[in-house]
């Protein structure tokens, strides 16, 4: 036996869920044949989290060491820290609106 972690899945959609989306997505895809101009009608919206690493510099990560002992290792990336979400609304000719969230604040709006 061997323990197994779950996949991460964003959402568990019911049976229901996934039908109205396959609905919704077929009168899309109908507006969009029936009228050329239909897609530059439509606005998306997107967020994305922007992540910020304090890098170590060679000389902060430089020890004193005898001439004998091995290498010290450490991994490329340095300390991860939150530096917040963009949200931008775009159309076909570029971006409509955009919004930089500080991180730990909430978009309500």
């Amino acid at each position: 036996m061997r323990r197994v972690a779950a996949k991460f899945v964003p959402r568990l959609l019911t049976d229901a869920q996934k039908e109205n989306r396959v609905t919704v997505s077929q009168e899309l895809f109908d507006h969009s044949n029936a009228d050329e101009n239909f897609l530059k009608n439509v606005i998306l919206g997107d967020e994305t989290w922007v992540y910020g690493y304090d890098v170590e510099t060679k000389d902060q990560s430089s020890q004193w060491m005898g001439k004998l002992s091995p290498r010290s290792k450490k991994s490329t990336s340095g300390s991860l820290k939150c530096e917040g979400e963009v949200d931008s609304f775009f159309y076909w000719k570029g971006i409509v609106h955009y919004k930089f969230v500080p991180c730990g604040e909430a978009v309500n709006k």
